[in-house]
């Protein structure tokens, strides 16, 4: 007996479709033309071809941008990861401490971007600011506004307090995923609390730990609001990252032509970096 196929679930994929179509590809597409041409005016565009590639990537300002943006991003993941599985291996599985855990985690999500930015520019400032006049007065010369050691330490910690608590939900969801027949015969091999992380839990976190470490990878790597609220790129360009910059490009010099250029080169980049975090990540899980 011959089966009929009903495509009638497509009209339900559709709009999301439609949905896709008109808040990413138009938008890139039109990215994609402004690239390609030099923009006078509404009505007047000459075709430049690959002109404004070539001087987007011999801009020395595309160059030290990248370089404190994979240090930022490099060092966001060594800490807010290992901080993470840590925050959600301490936490409590069961009750209302439980429930009051993560309700407590998930705060500093809820807070929005300027805002975190905004709470740590008061926070840090060492007149009026908790924490810069707590370091003043143990002797810490701390003043994020004048040095870029400071400041970059600064927004460091901001972030690390933002997104930490991502990484340990993730975690802890993972955890209370793992079932227990697997700490049972732990417990009658007597293993050792390193040997459960080591061989139970560890394993059974990666696809966790790759999800964890793309996504806060691609907004680290994407970060705008709350370094430039907190500093506003300074001291000097000292924390002006890829995003302030194509920003002063846009809309600060309305350099359209090679502002869409450096954007499309930003989006690869984040795309192929994203990508190899996954492939390799994937390659050895495998091999293991």
């Amino acid at each position: 007996m011959n089966k009929t196929e009903n495509n009638k679930a497509w009209f339900l994929v559709l709009p999301v479709f439609l949905l896709v179509a008109f808040s990413a590809v138009i938008p890139l597409m039109t990215v994609v033309n402004y690239s390609v041409q030099d923009i006078f005016d509404q009505n007047t565009a000459y075709f430049v071809g690959a002109e404004w590639y070539r001087e987007v990537l011999q801009d020395p300002r595309l160059h030290d941008s990248l370089i404190r943006q994979f240090i930022f991003s490099g060092c966001v993941l060594l800490i807010e990861i290992p901080l993470g599985i840590a925050v959600a291996l301490m936490m409590p599985t069961k009750g209302k401490a439980a429930s009051l855990s993560l309700i407590l985690l998930a705060i500093p999500l809820l807070i929005p971007w300027n805002v975190v930015g905004t709470i740590w520019q008061v926070f840090g400032r060492e007149d009026i600011g908790l924490f810069g006049w707590a370091l003043n007065s143990i002797g810490i010369d701390y003043n994020y506004a004048s040095n870029p050691g400071d400041a970059w330490f600064t927004v460091l910690l901001m972030d690390v307090w933002h997104w930490t608590s991502l990484v340990a939900l993730l975690c802890y969801s993972g955890l209370r995923a793992i079932p227990e027949a697997y700490y049972q015969a732990a417990r009658i091999d007597r293993a050792s609390k390193w040997a459960i992380f080591r061989y139970i839990q560890l394993p059974k976190l990666k696809s966790v730990l790759v999800i964890g470490i793309l996504l806060r990878f691609m907004d680290s790597f994407m970060i705008y609001t709350e370094p430039f609220v907190l500093t506003g790129g300074g001291p000097g360009n000292s924390t002006t990252f890829l995003s302030q910059t194509l920003t002063k490009m846009a809309i600060g010099q309305f350099d359209l032509g090679p502002a869409a250029a450096f954007s499309l080169i930003y989006f690869l980049i984040v795309l192929l970096v994203s990508w190899l975090f996954f492939t390799s990540i994937s390659h050895l899980d495998k091999s293991e």
